[in-house]
């Protein structure tokens, strides 16, 4: 599909790490305003978290799609603005489809944007850094393909990084953890439910994937107890646990001991074969090198404006699909076409001092305030992009 380009604008050279659907928007909203874009892509095709990956407990994968895992989000959620998530015959139609539906659908968008082309595939990005005096960014790369992977370092006038949030898993910190000799997984790896069979399994974490991967093991394990931070059962466990009697709450894991016991806060124990942690994902950002200026630690990476701009270093370097509490590709849709416009002088960001005191603004207010759910907070970063001024204005 052609793109109408702004030949008026400043174009850049712009590198994209990441061809998941942060980095392709990143790519197509780049192309629109006459960026000259390379996407710089790990694996061998894009997709990002949407690529599914065989895994098994010794595995270093990006994924973290288990082979039943459907989007927990409608179809019009998961769409951007221009290129509708329909069903197309012969596939899955469901408004929650599977995993490998999303994965289509993102292959799509890039083959009809020509976004495709633009991507080298088996790259991994190795370090990104800052080429002084020139203000430009350096981006080392490694070919995966072979073995000794060969080298290759570029020159950038900006990079937007698009590499996602659930890629580095989180592990909790519980008394006799290491001395637990039994097999500890993160779900991260988890794809099938088949390697569990007649096994007792504790699921640790009450969020999205703990419930959905314990009701799956089920089927199969001898027993499984997930655990939870809540005091009570939560309300979304009341049911399968009386539905499945293998199936058991606990409150919070207490201890682990030698002897393969898992005793919880409740005061209840069960002798278990695995203990299998749905407890998140740290951000990471291995290549990256700003000389101390951006801080990342497990929760929070910043200092950054709107969760995109590092004041200091902005417009040049941007980030993309920062949030992990949502996924809304019309979020990110919107993040991109603000960095594209931002990078071609369509748009202006406020002075470096104004962007950090409004950061300061913002985790003051986060302080006092009660945490806001996803959809306020996507619509309160909406707002905020949509009001930002142009030069046109």
């Amino acid at each position: 599909m052609p793109m109408a380009v702004d030949s008026l604008q400043s174009s850049k050279q712009v590198c994209v790490v990441g061809a998941g659907p942060s980095g392709l928007i990143s790519a197509r909203e780049l192309l629109k305003e006459g960026h000259s874009v390379v996407v710089l892509e790990q694996n061998h095709d894009l997709g990002g978290q949407w690529l599914y990956q065989d895994a098994d407990a010794t595995a270093t994968v990006h994924s973290s799609v288990y082979a039943s895992l459907r989007v927990n989000a409608p179809r019009t959620s998961m769409e951007f603005t221009d290129f509708m998530f329909t069903p197309v015959e012969g596939r899955d139609a469901r408004n929650f489809p599977c995993h490998r539906e999303l994965f289509l659908y993102l292959k799509d968008f890039a083959r009809c944007f020509g976004l495709t082309e633009l991507i080298r595939f088996n790259t991994e990005v190795v370090h990104v850094g800052l080429a002084t005096p020139t203000h430009k960014w350096i981006v080392r790369s490694r070919d995966r393909r072979t073995d000794g992977g060969e080298f290759a370092e570029e020159i950038f006038d900006a990079v937007v990084v698009a590499t996602g949030p659930f890629s580095l898993p989180r592990l909790p910190k519980i008394r006799g953890m290491e001395e637990w000799k039994r097999k500890q997984l993160h779900c991260h790896v988890y794809r099938i439910p088949d390697p569990f069979q007649d096994e007792v399994v504790v699921v640790v974490g009450g969020s999205i994937s703990g419930p959905e991967i314990a009701l799956e093991l089920v089927h199969v394990a001898k027993e499984v107890h997930i655990s939870t931070k809540n005091v009570e059962i939560p309300e979304k466990l009341v049911k399968p646990v009386a539905k499945h009697a293998h199936l058991h709450w606990h409150q919070e894991i207490e201890l682990l001991c030698e002897d393969g016991t898992v005793v919880f806060a409740d005061g209840s124990s069960v002798v278990a074969d695995t203990i299998l942690y749905c407890t998140g994902y740290s951000y990471s950002f291995p290549f990256l090198d700003t000389k101390g200026i951006i801080h990342v630690d497990e929760n929070r990476i910043g200092p950054l404006y709107e969760h995109t701009f590092p004041p200091s270093l902005a417009p040049s370097l941007s980030f993309v699909g920062i949030p992990n509490k949502f996924i809304i590709f019309r979020f990110l849709e919107s993040q991109a076409r603000w960095i594209a416009q931002v990078l071609s002088g369509k748009r202006k960001l406020p002075s470096a001092d104004e962007l950090m005191k409004a950061i300061e603004e913002v985790e003051r207010h986060q302080k006092l305030e009660e945490p806001k759910n996803f959809i306020q907070l996507a619509a309160e970063l909406l707002e905020v992009m949509a009001s930002l001024p142009s030069n046109n204005s």
